[in-house]
């Protein structure tokens, strides 16, 4: 199936098909979110999918359209946990054997839960590229059906479906802010909203780290980008695919690149804002606005796709205490201080006097110096901001206490 060959009307069939397997998800409002950007932000929450993310729209509409003996026999897909995910959990519901090949960089609880919903879970491979490779010797040997998580044109239809949700619910959208790794979801995107609102302007997000489709856009053809280490783990494709390319690269409107602080902060605002978690992939959107990186939409009504919230608990924990301190509400300095009774009880004093809190205190007397009296200590505070983080060290020259 060629890559044109992906029309307005497979993605009306796939939402007619896909219908009852997979929910419609909320595109509510988001005020704080609206005033931290200058936009109207809606955030259309394929998260809340019961797998977590957009993946199980094309999973479902390419299970369906399996014939009788293909599924009986399974299928199997190369993917770093979203796509496996939507495969196992459709799989399940409709009977079909799924195998999944994780690289060796898919998050835990992306292997956790696709081995939960009862898919066989290989881990092979430092990129996706070796993960295919091993993904295509069960195809061999065991005549298993591949379901390519981003270029398969039955996957780019499904996808496709969230796009003409937006257009629903979201009647005076101008702008869709859409992540973008294969490509799968921005084709489907592209197809549907082009089709019926040519004017509503299509903006595709990457990561600095992952650049599938500048990479693309450049060549004039998918191009392999080296696999960097990223927060937007879903992006990490190495490249953007041939149909799904085809597809965008008439349709897109913009492309536009954020760098590893901004996703972080945007799962930190997603967090604190709209009490949603995301994962880095997700997060893209809300890091390109919060950058200045998309500029022209002030006051405009903005739809943020917000794809997926299948984040590590340990990285997301990390991510939290970096944004923190990116935001001057943690912060960490080492002084000098007494090691006799009241030394630290007066550093204690010097910063519960300014409102900081004390979040944890290490002592460091062997390698303080000479003089045995004293020590160093490594303090971490909260604070409220960055200013509120001078105003302590100033109370700490003030009260004597140096570095």
């Amino acid at each position: 199936m060629a890559a044109t060959s992906v029309s307005l009307a497979d993605i009306r069939a796939a939402q007619r098909r896909i219908r009852g397997g997979v929910i419609v998800t909320p595109c509510p409002e988001s005020i704080p979110l609206s005033e931290i950007t200058g936009s109207r932000i809606v955030c259309k929450l394929d998260n809340f999918q019961r797998t977590g993310s957009f993946k199980e729209r094309g999973a479902r509409n390419a299970l369906l359209q399996l014939p009788a003996a293909a599924r009986r026999r399974g299928v199997v897909a190369a993917s770093a946990g979203n796509h496996a995910l939507g495969l196992a959990y459709h799989g399940r519901l409709l009977g079909i054997p799924v195998t999944v090949v994780m690289p060796s960089f898919a998050p835990l609880i992306k292997i956790t839960t696709c081995q939960r919903l009862g898919a066989r879970v290989i881990l092979h491979g430092s990129d996706f590229a070796e993960a295919r490779a091993e993904a295509d010797r069960f195809v061999a040997k065991e005549e298993l059906t591949y379901v390519h998580g981003f270029d398969d044109p039955r996957i780019i239809a499904g996808q496709g479906t969230l796009g003409l949700e937006i257009l629903s619910q979201v009647p005076d959208v101008e702008a869709i802010v859409c992540p973008v790794g294969g490509g799968g979801l921005l084709a489907g995107v592209c197809v549907a909203v082009k089709a019926l609102r040519p004017k509503v302007e299509v903006i595709a997000v990457e990561s600095l780290s992952t650049g599938n489709l500048t990479a693309a856009i450049r060549a004039g053809h998918p191009a392999r980008v080296p696999r960097r280490s990223t927060l937007a783990d879903g992006l990490a494709t190495l490249v953007v695919g041939d149909n799904a390319f085809g597809l965008i690269r008439d349709r897109v409107d913009r492309v536009v690149r954020v760098d590893e602080k901004w996703i972080s902060l945007a799962i930190l605002r997603m967090m604190e804002l709209e009490k949603v978690v995301v994962e880095g992939a997700a997060a893209v959107p809300l890091a390109a606005m919060m950058s200045g990186g998309v500029p022209g939409l002030g006051g405009k009504r903005v739809a943020l796709v917000v794809c997926g919230g299948n984040i590590d608990p340990v990285i997301l924990s990390r991510v939290i205490e970096k944004g923190l301190v990116h935001d001057g509400r943690l912060t960490r300095f080492t002084v000098r201080i007494s090691d006799r009774p009241g030394g630290l009880a007066e550093l204690c004093r010097v910063i519960a006097a300014t409102g900081a809190s004390v979040n944890q205190v290490d002592h460091d007397r062997a390698f303080s110096g000479p003089d045995v009296s004293a020590t160093r200590v490594v303090c971490t505070v909260e604070t409220r901001d960055h200013a509120h983080v001078k105003e302590l060290h100033r109370a700490l020259r003030r009260a004597g206490f140096r570095a």
